[in-house]
Order: structure tokens, then sequence, then C-alpha cells
């Protein structure tokens, strides 16, 4: 029992390092300027799929500490940017894990796009918090950085789409892969639909 307990806490860690890890090469590498292609959710989505909503939850919140310390010292609002982002990636976690366990999409036909529209429909708290956060809370907390913030709330949601919707596909691909499901099934030893 606890050999489980230690190989899903180091899955979780490995997640939470990948989504941090993802975040750094797309601020650096794949950053064109004001536009990067962030493709950070990778470790969320797979923990969420693989370890269920719980899982989900605490790598989204892992997630959202690289991106939340790097536009909080950037914007100046790290009080705001840190916890807004954390909770933002962890409400993506939970939804896309509450509902993957809710449709059993590793255990169904057709698991490619039900994945997709998991993962879609998994990101809308998230994106409705993004919203709720840059036209309330900013202004509410800093009215000072709101007048050059907040209109960045479209374009970053936009993007935000866009980006999972490419992780969507990610996602279909990885969880019809046989191999890469028996692979988390030995990181994430629970009699689900990866045993079947």
């Amino acid at each position: 029992m606890e050999g489980q307990a230690a190989r899903k806490v180091a899955f979780i860690a490995m997640m939470g390092a990948l989504s941090n890890a993802l975040f750094v090469i797309s601020a650096t590498i794949f950053n064109w300027g004001q536009v990067a292609l962030d493709l950070s959710h990778m470790g969320t989505l797979i923990a969420a799929f693989y370890g269920g909503p719980l899982a989900g939850l605490t790598v989204g919140a892992l997630a959202g500490l690289g991106s939340g310390v790097y536009f909080g010292s950037t914007s100046g609002l790290l009080p705001l940017f840190l916890p807004g982002l954390v909770v933002g990636k962890a409400l993506t976690g939970l939804g896309v894990g509450s509902l993957s366990k809710a449709f059993n999409v590793l255990g169904r036909d057709r698991k490619a796009v039900v994945a997709i529209l998991v993962t879609l429909l998994g990101y809308v708290p998230e994106c409705l918090f993004t919203i709720a956060f840059f036209l309330v809370i900013i202004p509410f907390f800093a009215p000072h950085a709101a007048s050059w913030l907040t209109p960045l709330w479209a374009g970053i949601v936009s993007k935000a789409w866009i980006e999972m919707s490419v992780m969507a596909f990610y996602m279909a691909a990885l969880v019809g892969n046989q191999g890469f499901t028996q692979l988390v099934g030995r990181l994430w030893p629970t009699p689900t639909a990866l045993s079947r």
C-alpha cells in the first residue's frame, strides 16, 4: 500500500514538473514576441485522465506555480497572479478529471473523440474564472493596473482555447495509445479502466 502511495506522489510530482517545464519552454523557445504557445496543461491533462479529479486538481495547482510567478513578476502583481493562476489551472484539472471519470473515457469505445470533448469542456471553469479574474478581481484589488490589464482578457482567453484544442488532440492520441496507457498504469496503480 505504501508503494502505491509513493508511486502516486511521484506521478503527481512528475506531471507537475512536466507542466512547469513546458511552461518554461513556451515562455522562452516558443515565444514569438507577445505570443507564446503554452502547452503547460499537458501534465494536468495526463494526471486528470489517468489519475482522476484529485490528481488533476493537484497537478493543475502545481502547473499554475510557474506561470503565476512569471506573470505575477512581469506584471508587478505577484500577490494576484500567483494564486489566480494556481486556482485557474487547478479548476481545469478538477474539471477534466471529473468529466473523464464520469464518462469513463479510458474504458469506452471512441475514447479519442470523447477525450477531445472532455478536455474542452473541462477547460470551461478555468475560462470563466480567467474572465472574472480580469474583469472583477484585478479591477477590485489593483485598479491602477486594470486600465492596461483588463483589455487583455479576450486575447488571453482566445489563445487559451486554441492551446486547449491542440492539447485535446494530443490527449486523444495518448488515451488511444495502449503502450502509453500501460506505462501510466504502472505509475498510477489503481483498479480503473486502465486495467481493462
